[in-house]
């Protein structure tokens, strides 16, 4: 397969391109800038916001991936950068739609990559039929979806890949719950109780590679481990794994007071599961967090 993926230099898309490059597909990867991506792939410079220079690749494509979008772990949530959050993610998507518009061969499939914030930051355990929430995390991802939802008019198998925060060793989400632990400081962050959404990096991308691969997968997937884990059962593993304490509480207004509204990340959150994944016969390889952090640190 040709396969052409915006935002491909990134954790998801170097895991991913790696696993595909592997396998003898070939991959073109749409870049900004100067690409960090350490692989095979071809890296083709374009604005994230026309389909100058690089639209008529799509007439070769048997896949396009739509992975582009600044890291929300960047901080402080200004109106400026929440801004950029939404165009980050909006204009790509946008200009890939129109580069299938206007091919004369298009791609069959299109692969959409969202957040599991999709369902608001509070509920009752979420699947992919839940409607979206009203914060602007969940409104962030009902706009990038949005953003590449004619393709389906056109013909094109269109996925949505719900995806929680991917545990990596590189991964910023890891390091950043990690460090604390590795210095001995571990320990409950607000009540511990709010949910923490995981994948491992491996299953995200054997995960996304079954859904690709099955003709009859299309629509809304929840990316996200089968096990329900607040912050504090994750935590406890993760400091179990690393030989450290679990017992330096952090309180809610202290992480507020740093974090400002980027502290729902951590002191909230809604348990997701991944029904459709799971009912269309996906096997997790790391479906709790001892086996996953396991692979991870030892």
């Amino acid at each position: 397969m040709n396969i052409i993926i915006s935002g491909g230099s990134g954790l998801l898309g170097t895991a991913l391109t790696k696993s595909l490059l592997a396998d003898g597909h070939k991959v073109f990867i749409l870049s900004r800038g100067a690409s960090n991506n350490k692989t095979d792939a071809q890296h083709i410079q374009w604005d994230g916001r026309t389909t100058t220079g690089w639209g008529q690749l799509v007439n070769e494509m048997d896949a396009v991936i739509h992975l582009a979008g600044r890291s929300t772990s960047d901080w402080p949530w200004t109106t400026t950068r929440k801004k950029s959050f939404e165009d980050s993610r909006i204009l790509p998507g946008l200009a890939l739609a129109q580069a299938i518009r206007e091919a004369t061969h298009r791609p069959s499939l299109f692969v959409q990559v969202s957040g599991i914030n999709h369902y608001g930051l509070q509920g009752d355990l979420a699947d992919e039929s839940t409607p979206p929430g009203d914060d602007f995390l969940a409104q962030l991802t009902v706009k990038w979806e949005d953003a590449t939802k004619s393709v389906e008019e056109l013909g094109v198998r269109r996925l949505v890949l719900r995806t929680s925060p991917v545990l990596a060793k590189d991964s910023i989400i890891m390091k950043l719950i990690a460090l604390p632990v590795q210095l001995f400081f571990g320990g409950p962050i607000g009540s511990g109780k709010q949910a923490f959404p995981w994948i491992h990096v491996q299953d995200w991308v054997s995960a996304t590679r079954y859904l690709m691969s099955n003709e009859n997968a299309q629509g809304s997937y929840n990316l996200i481990s089968p096990t329900s884990t607040s912050l504090a059962d994750f935590t406890k593993v993760l400091a179990k794994v690393l030989h450290r304490p679990y017992w330096f509480p952090v309180p809610a207004f202290l992480m507020r007071n740093v974090l400002g509204e980027m502290s729902v990340l951590i002191l909230e959150g809604r348990f997701a599961q991944p029904k459709r994944l799971l009912e269309s016969g996906y096997k997790f390889q790391f479906p709790g967090p001892r086996e996953a952090l396991t692979d991870l640190f030892e």
